[in-house]
């Protein structure tokens, strides 16, 4: 019976890093995706606004000039944004299903680190609540 419980502890603990993980990479990646979206809607509306009035008011060659500046640094925008949500959703899966991908051993130490701080600091908040008690108890 002793045994169970460890184990079901530690399928806890998988359980929780694999949510964490993967809520992680959905939030990344989600937002890299919006906004790639973002920038080639932004990129279409200042097409639309900015053709006309660089037809009227600017000879042929200067407007498309721009015209095809601003198509490219869009379609540039856009393309490297969702390239890399998508190389984010990939290095997530990768690292989800224990392919150790490249930076992996980094943010495992990380997170280690911050694991052991975290635990460090509960074990000093449960020294000074036991002081705080063992004053109480000396004081009444």
């Amino acid at each position: 019976m002793s045994q169970i419980q460890p184990a079901r502890h530690e399928q806890n603990q998988q359980l929780s890093r694999q949510v964490a993980k993967t809520t992680t990479a959905v939030t990344v990646g989600g937002s890299l995706m919006v906004l790639s979206g973002l920038t080639l809607a932004v990129t279409v509306i200042g097409l639309v606004v900015a053709t006309p009035l660089l037809v009227i008011f600017s000879p042929v060659l200067v407007p498309a000039a721009i015209t095809i500046f601003m198509i490219m640094g869009g379609l540039l925008a856009a393309t490297a944004f969702g390239a890399t949500a998508t190389f984010v959703f990939y290095w997530m899966y990768r690292y989800t299903t224990g392919k150790h991908p490249i930076g992996a051993d980094k943010l495992d130490y990380a997170r280690d680190r911050l694991a052991h701080a975290a635990h460090d600091i509960k074990e000093k908040a449960e020294q000074l609540g036991h002081q705080a008690q063992q004053q109480v108890k000396t004081t009444t």
